[in-house]
């Protein structure tokens, strides 16, 4: 039986070996990941990533239950203020730990808000009807029934299943919402909740059309748009919030430069008619749903809310035009690309591609991360199960924040094509290109980070010898 330090040495050899895979061999082009930054890495492992910062709204003001945390405390509300910045907002929950969370929170809410005002002794109702994106068509699991929703919509009492009516999708473009028949639904069914948002996202979600709709109802619906995917692309992609969203909700590890945590924003000012959902919200953030808010990934959300407010902008331009040209570029190298070529097939970071004529999806993806080309296998629209996938879905955001531009991905394109259609083995030809792109960018650059880093490192042990033994490690290993 293996001693305990023999067992902490081959950790962490694992590790080693995984970091340098993952950081420098290999491509990561799964949509829904990113490496943060290293300043943003040193916050995530310092002291708070340890504590408590309990607290709740009670007559009107803020209160902690933990002593120690006023660090935190001004943390906290200096992330608010940059992701209130970020989305150009009034209101930020910060307390979800993860983007499911996010929207798990928002369906508690809302069944206390709908519950509002009802008699004493009465039993507390469900919502009585969601409409959603379905599963197969693209939906985000945590916005159906199996998911977050579970347990907070009514059921159908003709059929035992979930109230929920999904989204209707164009015939010729299955990516696409039909807006005429969406129209219909929405008037035939007055959801009391509709979830706009992806997790297989080319468009744009119709949310001012939706908007415009219901605006004059007496009794509309709240309209909700789960952003997990293109949180980091808001106002380049779309802007929610501006165009008569209710709530936006998502995960701050994926386009957006943070750790993995969860958020939702609005605005809700005083006098508003939902007003109160928000602080139904709230309650049901804590002490509804969590305790420990993982302290140490809110610090280092702050982190990364700087670097995203800094350099937005830059960023999000990149990462569309490297989506539009790894597309084109792998559909000129044979590879079935999905979406409409005349719109550049993509309007976020996400490419698709449908891989059916080489094989199943499951085994091309393994194909392909056989030669450290990282990627998701896809049921597409047209797809029977989840278990026979034709399709890749890919994600251009990660290597963007390592530089690639539009040209890098067509090399890259290239490789692809050579595994999926000729089923070739690129292996070292990937391995000596990712070589090319080990530096983050839309960050501080390494001289200016890795300094503020030792500090913060250094910082963590009460070891006073510590800062010359981590040198000389450094040193002996370099």
């Amino acid at each position: 039986m293996s001693s305990f330090s023999e067992k902490v040495q081959l950790l962490a050899q694992k590790v080693e070996q995984n970091n340098i895979w993952r950081q420098t061999e290999s491509f990561n082009l799964i949509p829904s990941e990113s490496t943060p930054s290293l300043l943003v890495k040193m916050c995530e492992i310092s002291d708070p990533s340890g504590r408590y910062a309990e607290h709740r709204t009670m007559k009107g003001e803020e209160i902690y239950f933990y002593q120690g945390i006023d660090f935190i405390k001004e943390v906290e509300e200096d992330a608010r203020a940059e992701i209130s910045r970020f989305f150009d907002c009034s209101e930020v929950e910060l307390r979800t730990i993860s983007g499911q969370m996010a929207n798990e929170v928002v369906f508690k809410g809302m069944v206390r808000f709908l519950n509002r005002g009802r008699p004493d002794g009465e039993p507390m109702q469900k919502m009585r009807l969601v409409m959603n994106n379905n599963l197969t068509k693209g939906g985000h699991l945590s916005s159906q029934p199996m998911g977050s929703l579970f347990n907070f919509v009514a059921e159908d009492s003709s059929t035992g299943k979930e109230n929920v009516v999904n989204f209707p999708v164009m015939k010729d473009n299955p990516y696409r919402l039909d807006q005429e028949k969406l129209a219909e639904l929405t008037e035939t069914h007055k959801p009391d909740l509709m979830v706009f948002g992806k997790s297989m996202f080319i468009y744009q979600e119709p949310i001012r059309f939706i908007s415009n709709l219901v605006k004059d109802w007496e009794n509309r619906p709240v309209i909700m748009f789960d952003m997990a995917h293109v949180l980091g692309l808001y106002g380049a992609f779309q802007s929610p919030l501006d165009e008569g969203a209710d709530l936006v909700t998502g995960s701050t590890h994926k386009t957006f430069f943070g750790p993995q945590r969860g958020l939702i924003a609005g605005n809700f000012p005083k006098g508003s008619r939902l007003r109160k959902l928000w602080l139904d919200i709230k309650s049901r953030a804590f002490p509804g749903s969590t305790s420990n808010h993982h302290l140490g990934t809110l610090l280092a959300l702050l982190m990364a809310a700087y670097e995203m407010n800094e350099f937005k902008v830059d960023y999000q331009n990149q990462v569309r035009a490297n989506a539009k040209a790894f597309a084109r570029a792998l559909k000129s190298r044979g590879v079935p690309v999905e979406g409409d070529e005349a719109d550049g097939f993509t309007e976020t970071h996400q490419v698709l591609i449908r891989v059916s004529a080489y094989g199943d999806g499951m085994d091309i993806a393994r194909r392909l991360e056989d030669n450290n080309l990282v990627t998701n296998y896809q049921a597409l629209p047209d797809d029977e199960t989840f278990l026979e996938p034709s399709g890749i879905r890919m994600g251009v955001q990660e290597m963007t924040r390592f530089g690639m531009k539009e040209e890098d991905f067509d090399r890259l394109a290239e490789f692809i094509s050579d595994v999926v259609v000729k089923n070739q083995s690129v292996k070292e030809g990937v391995k000596a290109y990712r070589k090319k792109f080990l530096e983050m960018k839309y960050c501080l650059s390494s001289e200016q980070a890795i300094p503020i880093a030792a500090k913060i490192l250094t910082s963590i042990s009460p070891n006073s010898n510590f800062v010359d033994m981590f040198l000389k490690s450094l040193e002996q290993n370099l």
